[in-house]
């Protein structure tokens, strides 16, 4: 089942965060590997600041979160994250495909370059990687990540970025 969490579900949540970012560990830059992966204060401002995470829960107990935000004219998927004994189940693939139905505008994702298994994931759900230079402009606008993040990054774009494109590029 596919739900919306709320504040209950907090600690969950940072739990299922932390877990299922241990796939990060050693394949992206160790400048940028903190443990926790994520603190309590950065998931708390991730939530403050507009991201809204939904949770796959199999038996009464959340698996998976992922996280969406609206920012101006394009919706983020943002932190999603399995726990490590539930992955390669097609929990992640459901929850991308039910913020997809969510979302009225275009959808870009940003991930670590090094994870390719993120990028093939994302891929597979009929988003595709942007140039480097729209990826940097894309990070700077939407994104509030320093700047190391955003020469380790890349984003995705669904099919509805093509329409918005065109009107972007003269902002």
């Amino acid at each position: 089942m596919i739900r919306r969490c709320d504040e209950r579900d907090f600690e969950v949540i940072w739990t299922i965060v932390n877990d299922g970012a241990l796939a990060y560990k050693g394949t992206i830059p160790s400048d940028r590997w903190t443990e926790p992966y994520m603190s309590r204060e950065k998931l708390q401002h991730e939530i403050d600041d507009g991201v809204v995470f939904w949770g796959f829960e199999e038996s009464g107990e959340l698996v998976g979160v992922m996280g969406i935000q609206q920012v101006e004219d394009v919706t983020l998927i943002r932190h999603a994250y399995v726990r490590t004994s539930s992955q390669k189940r097609g929990i992640g693939g459901r929850l991308l495909s039910h913020l997809q139905e969510l979302a009225s505008g275009p959808m870009l994702i940003g991930t670590w370059a090094d994870a390719e298994w993120a990028i093939r994931f994302y891929e597979r759900h009929g988003f595709r990687t942007v140039s480097p230079a729209e990826k940097d402009r894309l990070l700077k606008r939407y994104w509030k990540i320093p700047e190391r993040q955003i020469e380790t990054s890349v984003v995705l774009a669904d099919a509805r970025w093509s329409e918005l494109k065109p009107r972007q590029l003269s902002i």
